[in-house]
């Protein structure tokens, strides 16, 4: 969740530490519309996860997330 400048965890509650307008830790986030033949037709979703959260979320997939190691970051 970002309210005021502050990112927060939308499941923990944990305000992520920022200096300025930049994140100083990884931060999950989700901005995604529903398309059409959903059950949310064109309803926008948008959290934030610290990586603890993350680490516990994905602990749960019966298939593993791919994980790639990139040389550049944006």
């Amino acid at each position: 969740m970002r309210k005021y400048g502050k990112v927060i965890c939308n499941q923990c509650k944990k305000e992520l530490k920022s200096e300025g307008k930049y994140l100083k830790e990884g931060c999950f986030a989700v901005d995604y519309t529903f398309g059409y033949f959903s059950r949310r037709d064109a309803v926008r979703h948008r959290f934030d996860l610290c990586e603890d959260c993350y680490d516990r979320l994905i602990a749960q997939f019966a298939i593993p997330v791919e994980e790639d190691e990139e040389t550049e970051l944006c």
